[in-house]
């Protein structure tokens, strides 16, 4: 009856290079290449080293290295100093270091909902407040 949660976390080690298509619910350290499509439920980390080609959908990550494609996340994205991104970017939060390359369309699609929910929210409270 008790779930095992996942901790372990998979690694593609620097000098590395791996074509295909990638799916795990566990965490990710990419410090090598991968060609292809990463789907997991934990977290990605791509190092200084790190080089995706690709898509990758999962809940965060945080990025060191670079990535070209399209980066699908549920939670927050973010970029240190070092990265460089390039593609199709859609995620909850977006968290930049200075320094950083984003070159990429992208949706906040976490946001606009919170907003949308805040507002619906408010508007009955306000008409209330009106009418008493």
């Amino acid at each position: 009856m008790t779930q095992e949660s996942s901790t372990q976390q998979n690694i593609i080690a620097q000098d590395t290079k791996i074509v295909g298509d990638i799916i795990s619910k566990g965490a990710f350290r990419i410090d090598g290449q991968v060609e292809g499509n990463v789907r997991t439920q934990g977290k990605v980390v791509v190092g200084k080293s790190g080089f995706v080609n690709g898509t990758i959908e999962g809940t965060n990550a945080d990025f060191e290295g670079s990535f070209s494609g399209k980066l699908k996340l549920s939670g927050t994205l973010s970029l240190k100093s070092t990265a460089y991104i390039q593609g199709e970017v859609e995620v909850g939060k977006l968290a930049v270091e200075p320094g950083a390359t984003f070159n990429a369309v992208c949706n906040m699609k976490g946001a606009v909902k919170e907003l949308n929910k805040g507002e619906q929210q408010q508007k009955p409270t306000q008409e209330k407040g009106k009418t008493a």
